[in-house]
């Protein structure tokens, strides 16, 4: 697999050239989608080989470079698309050096620290300035994948039908990286381009995170305020904007009562009387025109998903 890359900089090299070496490694393993899948199987296996007989006197220190590369390799691919790297520990300590040295030379080390919790203003202009400075195409997508995936998760707990889209975006500019990049001959001419796609989709939603602003709601009652007019639109009912707004705001005050519904996810009553007193306000309201039961379901799915993150 790595016969057509040179890699001798990571043996023979500088500090700094085996650190550029590892990064040219890994952009060079997602060329394809299948080099990159048969090389993260094919370095487990090896690494479960040579666990068993990493401590023999028959191996010397050079022959174990070769596996604490490979590893390396993979450990920084897989920081980039699952979190954790597994092999950090059982590596030694230059490699484990360097490896840290390689997630963090992008400037993007803050999507690897506690989950999936993002500790930076990734919307600011000057983390993305930092994003756009990344050189090697495929690290750059996966780095914006990434990125995408935990800004949508995060929002989806406030709004969740507007994270519903922007998921359903990501998955079909993902996709079509996924399937243009099982063809070889074309996969250097569409880096720029799913670059491109994914950058302003993130543009996207900086801007719909912001959207509330100017509508005299916060960004709260927005969430209830889109999924009002979703409904409305799925449905295929009118509903003016400025109720909408006003029941937006209603919405989130029952929602927000914490000392009315406490206990309302562990005792089925409590629910229960928060799902009739929303039904009596959108009947209120008038909301929808016409009596449609599964209307009721999804205002009060996003209630509930509002809920259960509100803390």
């Amino acid at each position: 697999m790595f016969h057509n890359f040179n890699s001798i900089d990571y043996f023979n090299g500088s500090p700094k050239e085996q650190l550029a070496c590892l990064n040219r490694a890994v952009e060079y393993v997602q060329l394809t989608e299948d080099l990159e899948t048969r090389f993260m199987d094919a370095v487990k296996r090896m690494k479960q080989a040579f666990n068993l007989c990493s401590s023999s006197d028959a191996i010397s220190d050079e022959e174990k470079d070769y596996p604490h590369f490979y590893c390396a390799v993979r450990s920084i691919l897989f920081k980039l698309t699952k979190g954790d790297a597994p092999d950090i520990s059982q590596m030694n300590a230059r490699v484990r050096e360097l490896l840290e040295g390689a997630i963090q030379s992008d400037g993007i080390e803050e999507l690897f620290e506690t989950g999936k919790h993002i500790s930076v203003d990734i919307f600011s202009d000057e983390y993305l300035d930092r994003i756009n400075a990344i050189q090697l195409p495929n690290t750059k997508i996966k780095v914006l994948q990434r990125l995408l995936s935990q800004a949508i998760d995060e929002y989806k707990k406030v709004n969740r039908i507007m994270g519903m889209e922007f998921s359903d975006c990501l998955k079909r500019v993902v996709d079509e990286y996924n399937n243009r990049r099982r063809d070889e001959a074309f996969a250097n001419e569409v880096l720029d381009d799913v670059a491109e796609q994914l950058a302003k989709l993130l543009e996207e939603l900086k801007k719909e995170k912001d959207s509330f602003k100017g509508m005299g709601i916060d960004y709260e009652e927005k969430a209830f305020y889109d999924i009002l007019k979703a409904v409305a639109k799925k449905y295929e009912f009118e509903y003016p904007d400025d109720k909408m707004i006003e029941l937006s705001k209603r919405i989130k005050i029952i929602v927000d009562d914490k000392a009315k519904y406490t206990d309302w996810s562990t005792r089925d009553d409590i629910k229960a009387n928060l799902q009739v007193d929303l039904i009596l306000l959108l009947d209120e309201f008038d909301y929808p025109p016409v009596t449609i039961d599964d209307v009721y379901k999804e205002v009060l799915e996003q209630a509930e998903n509002f809920k259960k993150y509100a803390g």
